[in-house]
């Protein structure tokens, strides 16, 4: 069976649902490409990742820490954690929901200025 070509918001949702507790699961792999649908409640808990990581808000806004820089976000803004960067949502909306895409190596891309 060939793999999806969209994904949907509100399916996306539903699968995060369906599996009951975890604040996140992932959709889609594909080579160093993994999409997941991420929606914390209350508190982000989560802890720097081993791969670059972006981000694409689905609803919601709120602010996104990423070091010492503090933004806010809301819904269709793009955001950027680097690999093994402390990051975290805070102050975030009820029906806040981003996509998560990791990809690359551990470790990240390296970066050529």
């Amino acid at each position: 069976m060939p793999a999806p070509i969209r994904f949907t918001p509100g399916d996306a949702l539903t699968a995060l649902k369906r599996q009951g507790g975890k604040p996140f699961r992932e959709l889609f792999a594909h080579g160093s490409l993994a999409l997941e649908i991420y929606k914390p409640e209350g508190a982000d808990l989560q802890t720097p990742h081993s791969r670059d990581e972006a981000y694409v808000v689905i609803s919601g806004s709120g602010t996104f820490v990423r070091g010492a820089v503090r933004t806010p976000f809301a819904a269709g803004d793009f955001l950027f954690a680097p690999a093994n960067a402390e990051h975290r949502f805070e102050g975030f909306s009820d029906d806040f929901a981003t996509w998560v895409i990791f990809y690359g190596p551990a470790g990240g891309e390296v970066h050529e200025a």
